[in-house]
């Protein structure tokens, strides 16, 4: 099924240009345009920011599945059933009945297991692209994959700490996707993770204008 997939959307993993010996192709091209617009979305809380990931992360799992990025595949398609529901959240979302989802934290007790459940799944994930995949990258993959799952549902309930995530997200990233030669990504993750700050200090201005 898998190469039925690579083979029909062939047109979109063919070579446009060369950047520092590595090949970008249209699928990676595109992926990188709409992904910096997801970010700016983020970062002024417009839901338009669902849509552009739903289509980013799809044009990203056919890209990390050709380069045998198994783990990283398999996230975006994750990222496409949490973006429906993240963006349902942000249009429709409530803290309770009378209150609209806002920008807030997360109480220490809660960071505390976020870190904890993170942690944990990675080694497991880890585990299992060594065993069922031919990943050659497994342990490398499997950190910034529940990395990501994490960050992505904290941004889907509007929490502060989903920027320093992606910060840490993206760090490792970086390092994965070089041993890849996806150097436009590679420069896409490098903004991401300035864009992450900025973001978190955006949401933390946010939060403040909201206890005013």
């Amino acid at each position: 099924m898998l190469d039925s997939l690579l083979q029909a959307t062939a047109p979109l993993l063919r070579p446009l240009f060369s950047l520092w010996g590595s090949d970008v192709t249209a699928a990676e091209l595109i992926a990188f345009v709409l992904s910096l617009v997801m970010v700016v979305a983020n970062m002024r809380v417009h839901p338009v920011a669902w849509p552009l990931a739903i289509l980013s992360s799809a044009l990203y799992g056919l890209l990390f599945a050709h380069f045998k990025l198994f783990g990283e595949a398999g996230l975006q398609v994750v990222f496409i059933v949490v973006a429906f529901w993240g963006w349902h959240q942000w249009l429709k979302g409530r803290h309770n009945e009378a209150e609209a989802l806002k920008v807030s934290r997360l109480s220490p007790r809660q960071r505390l297991t976020a870190l904890l459940a993170t942690l944990a799944a990675w080694p497991a994930l880890a585990w299992a692209l060594s065993t069922y995949t031919s990943s050659d990258v497994a342990w490398l993959d499997a950190l910034p994959t529940v990395g990501s799952l994490t960050g992505q549902f904290l941004l889907a309930q509007k929490r502060i700490e989903n920027w320093p995530t992606w910060v840490a997200v993206n760090l490792v990233s970086i390092a994965l996707f070089a041993t890849k030669g996806l150097w436009l990504t590679v420069i896409l993750y490098s903004l991401f993770t300035l864009m992450a700050l900025q973001g978190w200090r955006a949401w933390q201005r946010l939060e403040g204008q909201a206890h005013a």
